[in-house]
């Protein structure tokens, strides 16, 4: 039983079921005790839980799965079979609950579920959860610690057909005293007692970049130097990015022009010509592409590739740091981007080293960063923006 919950609207069956938690609230276990009493009393169903990988359900969602079954006799009569290979338990009702992950969009797309269940959300992506939810019949049940806002407070939360709850340890009446002394004796980190204590939805530790603002266009300078754009390559599972950028007043403005998935080299020619990019306009693009980067100098236009060493993402970054980084409001990935590319974290400790993902509009950022600030380059005065 789960008491006291802060619901975000007047209770109902809703087709998402969403709870954010903070530690020891009991949002999985109470989430299992719903799917195995569908499963129970509803024929035939078919109930996946979701994870990250297969050893963190095995010590999260499993584990409390089979706690919840073992302390019950009741309910262990109902299990007629189990599958430890697949981690497939079948119930004498004929439904099946099922625990599984998926590595990537694509393996998502295989097979179809009455029930989904996203364990520890915010570790999985946010491509994987849309084949998924799309091949669920009924109701899809999400749970996390809000550590930072992620793609479920920018797609889910707020929206139609979604029933937000949020809970924190003292929703659960079963915890026993000394966790809940362990649990309240964090008080004095704000950070941790925000999220874990609390339930609230954090802001991102170690992130990359501190110096970003984010304004109106209306509020940009009149006239830039060093204005070029910077084109990073992606096609099916990433997507391609180009960006204009310029400095004035010793600051970076830039904004996101685009930002799509399955782009041929063809699609990104037109694009530059509709925004208007001139065949003087510098573009620096990710070397790593030279076929495509040719194939667009055929058109015309100055593409680049931008310069690759040891140690460039770093090089590029450092760059990037030493300006203020305006972003154009309307940018809305790049603003994404900015609030969820991190550094790497080892033994419990920031490295120095990105994540590979959240950095799409940061690497095109990159590669106009270390061939325009990084060496002498004509100066340009003229708006930023060439369609304006």
């Amino acid at each position: 039983p789960i008491k006291n919950y802060q619901f975000s609207k007047p209770f109902r069956c809703e087709r998402s079921i969403i709870n954010q938690g903070g530690t020891s609230s009991g949002k999985t276990y109470a989430i299992l005790q719903v799917l195995i009493f569908k499963a129970i009393t509803e024929h035939r169903k078919v109930i996946t839980v979701v994870g990250q990988d297969i050893p963190n359900l095995k010590r999260g969602a499993i584990r409390d799965f089979q706690t919840i079954v073992s302390d019950n006799e009741i309910l262990s009569k109902f299990i007629i079979k189990y599958n430890p290979v697949d981690r497939i338990y079948t119930f004498s009702s004929g439904s099946i609950i099922e625990f599984t992950s998926y590595s990537s969009e694509q393996d998502a797309k295989s097979g179809k579920r009455d029930y989904l269940f996203i364990n520890e959300a915010n570790g999985i992506r946010f491509e994987i959860f849309q084949q998924l939810k799309i091949r669920t019949r009924f109701q899809t049940f999400l749970d996390y610690n809000p550590s930072a806002k992620f793609w479920v407070h920018d797609y889910l939360i707020h929206k139609e057909g979604v029933q937000l709850f949020i809970s924190n340890y003292k929703h659960n009446p079963f915890l026993p005293p000394e966790m809940i002394q362990n649990i309240e004796s964090m008080k004095g980190n704000k950070t941790w007692w925000e999220v874990y204590g609390l339930g609230k939805t954090g802001k991102v530790e170690g992130l990359v970049f501190y110096n970003v603002n984010i304004i109106k266009e209306s509020n940009f300078p009149t006239t830039f130097k060093k204005i070029g754009y910077g084109l990073d390559f992606g096609f099916t599972n990433d997507p391609t990015v180009l960006l204009e950028l310029g400095v004035a007043h010793g600051e970076i403005y830039g904004r996101e022009i685009i930002y799509a998935k399955g782009m041929t080299n063809q699609d990104i020619v037109r694009e530059l010509k509709t925004y208007g990019v001139s065949m003087q306009d510098l573009i620096y693009a990710d070397a790593a592409e030279p076929k495509s980067i040719e194939e667009i100098r055929r058109h015309g236009f100055r593409i680049r590739a931008a310069r690759k060493g040891r140690d460039s993402i770093l090089h590029g970054i450092n760059l990037l740091k030493q300006y203020t980084i305006n972003i154009d409001h309307n940018s809305r990935h790049w603003i994404e981007e900015s609030e969820r590319y991190i550094w790497q974290i080892k033994n419990g400790r920031s490295i120095n080293k990105p994540i590979d993902n959240y950095n799409h509009c940061w690497d095109a950022a990159r590669y106009w960063a270390v061939m325009m600030l990084g060496e002498h380059v004509p100066i340009q005065n003229r708006r930023i923006y060439s369609s304006n």
